[in-house]
């Protein structure tokens, strides 16, 4: 009886563990060359099936995660390239000029140095970005409102040259979170919605708290926008128009480090066309603690 019990014993051992070392071997031959292979268990319903179609999702995960990763560094090297490239060929244009002037090495300095600012502002963008989804090292006690009127003091000049009307309406709020992004983030909706307007345009900021939240709420007027294409702005490197702008304003990263820095301080964005043109961009945030009524502020950019 014992030898009996124990052959059965290792045969009921050995069928039950079958599937979970046919799982472990699966898994250990995937990487990041073939995340696209799946365990596929079949059979009945069991705790090992379950556990191999969890392990199916996280490898779903991790392949989306690395393909979005493989697309951005693509994305990033090709901004990067284009001022390089212009560079380039600038300095080998005038090199090869066989009547240079001193007004010519002028001009291509001129274009030089701007295409040295377009590739600064793009690598300190991307690096707000790397910040933002690090996640924040520390966080203090942040006056949303201060920050709002600080950002529309800073693009208040831009709407002017352009037209844009600014109106505003900032009620008390605080968080908890990194002043710096999220006077960045401030500054990158207020100037997606300056930038990307109408002539004679208009552009509302609206700062308040609800039901625990800080709301910061941007909305401009603009070309009309499908309703799917709205939300596809927050990923990085996306633009309405296909290409670069014509004026070489925009480097597809905006609101996507908008989305970065709401998602760092545990926030949402909501992003909606409206249906005369342009578009509202919600974002919510912990609020730190209760604050007064708000207090309505009018502001009119000169």
């Amino acid at each position: 009886m014992t030898v009996a019990s124990v052959a059965l014993g290792w045969v009921v051992a050995g069928r039950v563990l079958r599937p979970l070392r046919a799982i472990t071997t699966a898994t250990q031959q995937i990487s990041e060359e073939n995340l696209n292979e799946r365990l596929a268990v079949t059979g009945s319903a069991d705790e090992l099936k379950d556990l191999a179609g969890t392990i199916d999702g996280l490898l779903a995960r991790l392949q989306a995660a690395f393909d979005a990763q493989r697309q951005f560094v693509a994305n990033a090297s090709h901004e990067l390239r284009t001022p390089l490239t212009l560079a380039r060929m600038l300095l080998q244009m005038t090199l090869t000029d066989p009547h240079p002037t001193l007004a010519g090495f002028r001009a291509t300095c001129e274009d030089v140095l701007a295409a040295g600012d377009q590739q600064e502002q793009l690598i300190e963008a991307l690096l707000t970005l790397a910040r933002s989804q690090r996640g924040l090292d520390h966080r203090e006690r942040v006056n949303l409102a201060a920050i709002t009127r600080n950002a529309l003091r800073t693009c208040g000049p831009d709407a002017a040259e352009r037209g844009v009307a600014v109106s505003a309406s900032i009620g008390a709020a605080s968080v908890l979170g990194d002043r710096r992004l999220l006077l960045r983030m401030a500054a990158n909706l207020m100037e997606n919605a300056i930038r990307h307007n109408i002539p004679d345009g208009e552009l509302h900021v609206r700062v308040s708290t609800s039901g625990g939240q800080a709301m910061f709420t941007v909305t401009n007027t603009g070309p009309v926008i499908a309703a799917g294409e709205a939300t596809r702005l927050l990923q990085p490197f996306q633009r309405l128009a296909p290409g670069r702008p014509i004026d070489g304003e925009g480097l597809g990263l905006g609101l996507s480090i908008v989305a970065a820095i709401t998602k760092a301080h545990e926030g949402a964005v909501a992003i909606r066309p409206r249906r005369a043109g342009g578009i509202v961009v919600e974002v919510s945030l912990p609020a730190a603690a209760t604050t007064v009524p708000a207090r309505r502020d009018a502001l009119a950019a000169t």
